[in-house]
């Protein structure tokens, strides 16, 4: 039978009267199926494979999505290296010892160890929320793209944080491609060619090398497009890009990017792109048809929907055990968290929100919760930064591991060895090799397929239908 007590052995009120009513069952509920999500779910029914068998844990995974993107893969899956089925990982075949409810936590009242849900059965049946009970909350939302109020961006802008976002915006590229090699405006011709990204992280600078990449090689199979009519700019706010991997890699990166004609423009704001025109601060103005948003992440907005304690930032207030400092029986790690950094020996120090820290976390978080179920002494998150890889496109990246710089071939053959061993599942290892190694030996795909966004098009013309209002090629 698990004991579910709090951590020094003394039980909780209402969870001791859960379990007089339902004595055989603790109910563990995980709200997010992202890294922390996945993994602490992973490790969960792998360590109480005993408890779950008897009946005696159930847990239950919230997300509003039946899969987990590996968001590394998602730059080379937008310039077709990856297919974009290879670069998510279905929650149900690899949580089968656990439920997976496909929807989204509102709110949270762990006062009375609640959450409140809608469900895509909620929204059909027109009930509006549910409301589940836990014994144990593992909150780990992740983190949503953090945006400015830059006139024009809400209508223009485009996110590069999900599959759907990459698969989109490669097919975005390419037809930007075919306007510009059918019309026989210049100025539209223009817009067409010239890709503004904003954010000089790890997002923004692979998305667009990867992308000027696959645009560089698509444009031979043109009459009429050369690479050089392109322009592909990067603006950062800062004074450096990819700050993870060291100054010194980072202006080896600015330098590899500019010698591909890459405008990289820092120290730089984006002020508007109303009317499809990119202004910035340094006065530049930049007719474009692409503005893509890479600029920073912020905490879910479930988080200010609980009564959990938040710091500054809106990132739960967590111990370096993983649990939210102050309250029993709610866990938290990853983006949503705020853990501190002991491995750093500077008091006050936070663990970064990268996914080198989620999933270590993930698995001491499920090792903490299977030992408070059993009785037994948690143990501390400590990992020491081991360093950042990142790659500049098709066989080139920087990197600093370990105190050692590489940049280069060698630099990108280490960012696919390392992101190859942490993406879940053999199978998705087997698939994702198998498919780098295709790319080897064969051309590029250079097909885009922007139709997907709007499958029942063609059909609803030819019924008598209207056709869509967001033709192809216009977004």
């Amino acid at each position: 039978m698990v004991n579910a007590a709090i951590n020094d052995g003394t039980p909780h009120p209402t969870a001791t009267a859960r379990q007089a009513e339902s004595p055989e069952r603790a109910r563990i509920l995980v709200v997010g199926g992202g890294y922390v999500g996945m993994y602490t779910a992973l490790r969960l029914q792998r360590k109480l494979k005993p408890e779950l068998q008897r009946g005696e844990v159930e847990i239950v995974v919230v997300t509003p999505d039946p899969y987990m993107t590996y968001q590394p893969f998602l730059p080379e899956a937008a310039a077709g290296s990856i297919s974009p089925r290879h670069v998510v990982v279905p929650l149900r075949r690899v949580l089968d010892g656990c439920r997976v409810v496909v929807g989204e936590a509102r709110s949270i009242d762990h006062a009375k160890r609640t959450a409140t849900l809608t469900t895509l059965a909620s929204e059909e049946e027109g009930a509006g929320s549910v409301t589940l009970a836990y014994d144990e909350l593992v909150l780990a939302p992740g983190s949503v793209s953090r945006t400015l109020p830059v006139p024009g961006l809400a209508d223009h802008g485009i996110g590069f944080k999900t599959v759907e976002e990459a698969i989109g915006l490669r097919n975005h590229v390419i037809e930007q491609m075919d306007i510009a090699s059918s019309t026989r405006d210049p100025a539209i011709r223009d817009a067409a060619l010239t890709f503004v990204f904003v954010g000089g992280g790890y997002a923004g600078v692979e998305a667009l090398a990867e992308l000027e990449d696959m645009a560089r090689y698509t444009a031979r199979y043109y009459h009429n497009v050369k690479p050089e009519d392109m322009k592909w700019i990067l603006v950062e706010a800062t004074n450096r890009i990819l700050p993870e991997v060291g100054e010194e890699m980072g202006k080896y990166a600015v330098r590899e990017l500019r010698r591909r004609n890459i405008d990289v423009r820092l120290e730089t704001r984006l002020e508007s792109c109303e009317d499809r025109v990119a202004v910035l601060s340094d006065g530049a103005r930049f007719p474009t048809r692409t503005v893509v948003w890479t600029a920073g992440v912020k905490p879910h907005p479930v988080l200010a929907a609980t009564d959990l304690p938040r710091n500054e930032r809106g990132r739960l207030k967590c111990t370096a055990q993983l649990t939210i400092d102050g309250v029993t029986h709610a866990w938290a790690a990853g983006d949503a968290a705020a853990v501190p950094d002991i491995a750093a020996g500077e008091p006050g120090r936070e663990c970064a929100p990268n996914a080198q820290h989620a999933v270590r976390q993930a698995r001491v978080l499920g090792d903490n919760i299977a030992a408070s179920l059993r009785g037994e002494p948690l143990q501390e998150y400590a990992h020491k930064y081991a360093g950042s890889v990142a790659s500049l496109g098709l066989h080139k990246g920087v990197a600093h591991v370990y105190g050692r710089k590489l940049k280069g071939y060698p630099a990108w053959f280490m960012h696919r060895v390392y992101h190859l061993s942490r993406v879940p599942t053999f199978n998705r290892k087997a698939r994702v090799l198998a498919e780098w190694t295709l790319s080897g030996l064969f051309k590029r795909e250079i097909v885009s397929l922007g139709s997907l966004e709007h499958p029942r098009a063609e059909f609803e013309l030819a019924a008598g239908g209207k056709p869509q209002d967001n033709p192809k090629g216009s977004s």
